[in-house]
């Protein structure tokens, strides 16, 4: 718990003091703003530890920003470094209107030349240290008040009639520049600083300093003088301070790019915040010097560190309280009232799964009830009811809200206690899940439940949690954000004044690997064209040298996408509280390991997007089929699912659509669920190499061995393999002779490879074994085995409830395959490879995607009924119609306005009946054009060139219906009930070609067809297959072909030789597929690999051990050049010649007519000719040879009175 420095720290730090020599003893640093005083500090915490103790510093105070982010850490690690913490903050004050200027008005605008940082300051900062545990009780209310207690806009800061009511225990320190004193003098007003000072010193009698800094500005030197007039005519003491952001002088200038960075201006600006090269960590020698006229200054920094003998230390977890606490009833009565209600509602929870599932197969009833009560029992010793009770509580509300929550995450799942509360969804007992994997008697630790919940409904949950335990004791948790390599060179770049586009140049140069990130040393010592770019240009180089100074540190500050915290008491009392500026739940000043640290609980409330998916299916099945889809209540045997499964259908299956685990699941042939979780379970590296021996036993191809008749009921469900953590625990049980609390210890020794602790257990596992009829060899060698395994053995519980999910899913797709497409779409509305690979998996299926359309389209991607036939009787099928939210640059809440419209109006019957319904505000011209592009309106235009290039005008139509209306205005010449007209500006319909690069740029993908459409007789002529079948056949061993391609994206690296490479993804009318080229087919490719460019690849194929197949590009060429050598033709379809306006224009037909390019083929020409006589028509072959490259083709298309190109 919180707690004065225990007697041994003291007495070690005594100790420290006294080796020290008399000259270090003169300054103690007071005023040090670690990397937590967000883009002002550049000192991470463990470097101040280092720093303090090579400098010989026998104690070191910490006061950042408005903030205690790093209070827990300093203490802890300053303290381990052998130095006496001092904890404190450096808080804004606002003196409630002592002068004309000082009100604080909400999100007021800074005055000319006033920084953000004197914004945030209010009338100025004041330093406060904690002197004991009332004093850092009071800190953490103070700061927490500063962020909850002011209003919206307002910077974080408290009122002096706060700060002077939580004064106690807490010295002041009076700001030194920032400060309200001095800041009150630079601006004259001496009567201001001289009642300000009076007020500081009511609140803090002899616990108020006058605060000295000499960082030799002018300011500091004008305003010393009368602080000392002040400090001698009101008897307060001084104290000498060196406002530390940064470890030496040659830091400033990354120091002062970080200032830029936090505060939008650029380092060459005058006009702005600036520090000087004197806020660096000083040693008590030159702090010595500097105050050596003032010696009293100096040793009152001593005093105050002796003043400071407290530190907050780690808490024991204090679990909350799910019966409210009573007057005059003890934690005991309290703790039975909760085990009573725990054991009432689990037995009737559990009374109730019997009646809906029978008990396992080999169990009674009877046995789920010893095995409820024993594991009440266990909760209730280890005082855990009421966290039981308060999850249970929560999950019980989602579901009867219809929020969907998962069946479980993690070892929780093998509580029947659990199970019958309806926290997790699966019965432990059927599938062997052990209770003491998740709670040990005999290992004191949280139980620790991860509830996975719908991702859109997921805050409803967290609200009720708030609303039911208080706003003061519920609590999300704070992450703080880093510069990251690429993050930190643009932020540089940007307050450098450096081009935008060197910058990104440079920062695309920096691998981009969140999982396992790169610094930016390790980027320049791997790329080649950053080490030349550093040397050549002075101005790189100054990026990234001050870049790597400031690479870590903490940029911001954001809420912790899942954790929460709920307390037993006001949180303030445990933990400073936050506010997150886009949330108005209090966010803990702590990230989630020091949170717990302070004893807080920790509740997972994860958004599991698969369950969205889920949702939306089903609710989409009720809408599209009318039927009602109840997950929760399915059997785990339907053949339609294991048919998918064995297919290894399995795109949009959770856990179970990598390339690798669908090789599997076609060679496993899954027939259980069993089978799903042992794949949930093995598929992960060193238990993977299992899984042909799995398979193997599987299918009879291998005996099946489980080491010892005794064992037969613990493997003989997985074949004899160990795949389980229970496993482990079951076997140490039935042969060891464990109970299962020390078969549990016995896992996690064998996980740690502690080969002492491994020798004690091995000889008493042996002894067991052998009590147990098991001869001495047999037992040692089992034992090796079981180690050798343990290592890798899996969570059995989590494996089981992931796997239901699986199942769900699986079932979803193999019964409602279009519902359960659109679903997925809808949840990966941003991704456009996502959606390409969906929009792929629906053309195999034989699922019609249709295109976005402004009177179809919803923002989700939903499902419509169509028909093949005329038949009536015919069943129609499902088509998946594209969400309009889907398209770039659209938006969800512009889509909703254009539904709403629709909804209300009826469809849209013109261009101009749209922009007169069209919500100006919410749809922009961008969106407009986008929407074009990509044929959401070509139910009311076909000419989609022309509506991206009268986006402007329907805009306009729309504003100017929009002011008519608001006016009370209409159009005079307009008919009653008409839509205003919208003559569109004549334009050049695009070319097929030109169309599918629009509706690419828009989408993101090709979606109504391709640009390799118009290729696919020449590509057939030179022997061109498609990635699919070539990736089929090199799964049957072949090993190279030619794939007509277009190029998507190409990422340039390099290897540790040096030499160029890279990875470049294409498209062709499969799908997108990736492949490798190397340095000298790079080379010779040069321009043919820019987005966009048809090409045909000539390539050899691999096949690995996942069954993923590895292409590598031997050779690239331009696939119009190929197309141009094969021989061809083209027949032009023309419209009537007295069709009137729509009649050919021969002049323009002429002028596209092109000769073939020189060295290349060319082709003839035919002209098709309607007479309008009974259908009869008049084919004319044109002399000489023509271009007749698709694109050519593609061009006469478009011209007036062309009806058709076809290819001859």
């Amino acid at each position: 718990m919180n707690a004065p420095i225990r007697t041994d720290q003291l007495a070690e730090a005594k100790a420290a003091a006294e080796r020290t020599d008399a000259q270090a003893l003169r300054f103690v640093h007071l005023r040090v703003h670690s990397a937590y005083s967000l883009l002002e500090g550049a000192l991470p915490i463990p470097r101040l530890a280092k720093l303090a103790g090579q400098n010989g510093f026998p104690a070191l105070g910490l006061t950042d920003t408005n903030n205690l982010f790093g209070a827990l850490e300093f203490s802890e690690k300053i303290a381990g470094a052998g130095v006496q913490p001092i904890v404190g903050v450096t808080l804004a004050l606002d003196f409630e209107g002592d002068g004309t200027d000082d009100k604080l008005m909400t999100g007021r605008q800074p005055k000319p030349g006033e920084s953000h940082h004197q914004r945030l300051a209010c009338d100025g900062f004041v330093a406060l240290l904690a002197v004991n545990e009332a004093g850092y009780a009071n800190l953490m209310k103070v700061v927490s008040a500063a962020h909850l207690g002011v209003e919206d806009g307002a910077p974080p800061h408290v009122t002096m009639r706060e700060l002077g009511a939580h004064s106690q225990g807490v010295i002041a320190l009076s700001g030194g520049p920032d400060g309200p004193i001095d800041r009150a003098i630079s601006q004259g007003r001496e009567a201001i600083a001289e009642q300000r000072l009076r007020q500081l010193h009511e609140a803090f009698g002899d616990r108020l300093y006058i605060e000295l800094q000499r960082h030799g500005t002018d300011n500091e030197r004008i305003v010393e003088p009368q602080l000392l007039d002040l400090a001698y005519q009101l008897e307060l003491p001084l104290v000498a301070t060196n406002e530390v952001f940064f470890a030496e002088p040659g830091d400033y200038e990354a120091h002062d790019a970080l200032i830029c960075i936090a505060e939008g201006r650029y380092v060459v600006e005058e006009d702005r915040r600036r520090l000087t090269t004197q806020h660096y960590f000083k040693s008590a020698e030159e702090m010595a010097e500097t105050f050596a006229d003032l010696p009293e200054a100096l040793e009152n920094t001593i005093e105050i560190a002796r003043r400071c003998h407290y530190r907050p230390l780690g808490r024991k977890p204090i679990l909350p309280r799910f019966v409210k606490s009573l007057d005059g009833k003890s934690d005991e009565e309290l703790l039975q009232e909760e085990a009573d209600e725990l054991m009432r509602q689990a037995e009737e929870g559990l009374a109730r799964r019997l009646e809906t599932h029978e008990p396992a197969e080999g169990f009674t009833k009877d046995d789920y009830a010893k095995r409820l009560a024993y594991e009440v029992d266990i909760i209730t010793r280890m005082k855990f009811p009421g966290y039981f009770l308060i999850v249970a509580d929560f999950i019980k509300w989602s579901k009867g809200k219809g929020i969907p929550v998962g069946p479980g995450r993690g070892s929780g799942a093998g509580s029947l206690v659990a199970y019958a509360l309806t926290i997790t969804d699966l019965d432990p007992l059927r599938f062997g899940l052990l209770f003491e994997r998740f709670l040990n008697p005999e290992r004191v630790s949280m139980p620790d439940f991860d509830i996975d919940f719908c991702q859109d409904r997921r805050e409803e949950t967290i609200r009720y949690v708030q609303d039911k335990y208080g706003n003061d004791r519920v609590a999300q948790i704070i992450t703080h954000g880093k510069l990251q390599a690429r993050a930190v060179l643009r932020d540089v770049g940007r307050v450098l004044q450096m081009p935008y586009g060197q910058v990104d140049k440079l920062c695309k140069m920096v691998p981009n690997n969140p999982a396992n990130p790169v610094t930016l040393s390790e980027a320049i010592e791997g790329e080649p064209k950053l080490q030349e770019a550093q040397k050549s240009e002075p101005i790189v180089a100054q990026l990234l040298s001050t870049s790597q100074k400031l690479e870590g540190l903490y940029r911001h500050a954001s809420t912790h996408a899942a954790g929460m915290v709920i307390g037993d008491r006001p949180l303030t009392e445990l933990v400073p509280l936050y506010r997150d500026p886009k949330s108005d739940m209090p966010v803990t000043q702590f990230n989630w390991k020091l949170v717990e640290a302070a004893g807080l609980v920790k509740f997972d409330f994860l958004g599991l997007k698969t369950l969205t998916v889920l949702k939306k299916a089903v609710e989409l099945v009720k809408r599209v089929r009318g039927i009602d889809v109840d997950l929760a209540a399915l059997g785990l045997d339907d053949d339609a699912s294991y048919a998918l499964l064995a297919k290894a259908d399995t795109v949009g299956v959770f856990q179970l659509e990598s390339t690798g685990m669908r090789e599997s699941l076609k060679r496993l042939r899954p027939d259980r669920f069993e089978d799903i979780i042992a794949m949930v379970a093995l598929y992960r590296p060193g238990p993977m190499d299992n899984i042909p021996t799995y398979i193997n036993r599987k299918h009879g191809e291998e005996p099946v061995d489980c080491l010892h008749p005794m064992l037969e009921s613990i493997l003989s469900e997985t074949y004899g393999v160990i795949i389980y953590q229970e496993q482990v625990i079951q076997i140490a049980q039935v042969m060891g002779g464990y109970s299962l609390g020390q078969a549990d210890m016995l896992r996690r020794a064998m996980g740690k490879k502690d080969k002492a602790e491994m020798a004690r257990h091995e000889a008493r596992f042996v002894e067991g074994a052998v009590e147990r009829d098991v001869k001495k060899k047999d037992a040692a060698f089992i034992f090796e085995l079981v180690n050798k395994f343990a290592g890798y053995g899996f969570n059995k519980s989590h494996a089981a409830a992931y796997a239901l999910v699986s199942y769900h899913t699986a079932y979803m797709k193999a019964n409602f395959r279009e519902e359960f497409l659109a679903a997925s779409m809808t949840l990966d509305l941003g991704n456009t490879d996502k959606l390409a690979g969906f929009a792929s998996e629906a053309k195999r299926s034989g699922i019609p995607v249709l295109p976005p359309c402004v009177n179809a389209s919803e923002v989700d991607f939903v499902v419509e009924r169509v028909s093949d036939s005329a038949d009536s009787e015919q069943p129609s099928r499902g088509a998946i119609r594209y969400s309009l939210a889907a398209l770039k640059n659209v938006g969800a809440s512009a889509v909703q306005t254009i539904v709403d419209a629709r909804h209300e109006g009826g469809a849209f019957e013109s261009l101009g009946d749209f922009a007169a319904r069209l919500d100006c505000k919410a749809v922009n011209k961008r969106g407009i054009e986008n929407l074009a592009q990509a044929g959401a309106f070509d139910q009311l235009e076909g000419n989609r060139a022309s509506v991206k290039a009268n986006a402007e005008q329907i805009i306009a139509t729309a504003q100017r219906v929009s002011a008519d209306q608001s006016a009370g205005t209409s159009d005079l010449f307009a008919d009653a009930g008409s839509s205003p007209g919208l003559v569109l500006r004549k334009t050049k319909a695009w070319t097929p070609l030109e169309q599918l690069e629009n509706e690419f740029s828009s989408v993101g993908f090709y979606l109504s067809g391709h640009p390799l459409d118009e290729y696919q007789k020449v590509l057939s002529k030179v022997g061109a297959t498609k990635y699919a079948a070539l990736e089929a056949a090199a799964a049957q061993g072949a090993s190279a072909g030619k794939i007509g391609a277009i190029v998507v994206s190409v990422r340039e690296r390099r290897s540790a030789r040096g030499n160029k490479f890279a990875f470049a993804m294409f498209s062709d009318t499969s799908g997108q597929f990736e492949a490798v080229l190397f340095s000298d087919t790079l080379a010779a490719a040069g321009d043919l690999l820019e987005a966009g460019t048809p090409v045909v690849l000539t390539v050899s194929a691999e096949s690995d051990d996942e069954g993923s197949v590895k292409l590598r590009v031997q050779m690239v060429e331009a696939l119009d050049r190929v197309a141009a050598n094969v021989e061809r033709g083209l027949r032009i379809h023309l419209v009537a010649v007295a069709a009137g306006s729509g009649a050919p224009d021969f002049d323009e037909l002429k002028g596209y007519l092109e000769p073939p390019a020189a060295g290349m083929r060319g082709g003839e020409v035919r002209l098709v000719l309607c007479l309008n006589q009974r259908g009869r028509e008049l084919e004319l072959k044109l002399p000489g040879k023509y271009d007749v490259s698709p694109k050519a083709a593609g061009i006469l298309s478009t011209v007036t009175g062309v009806c058709g190109v076809e290819e001859i």
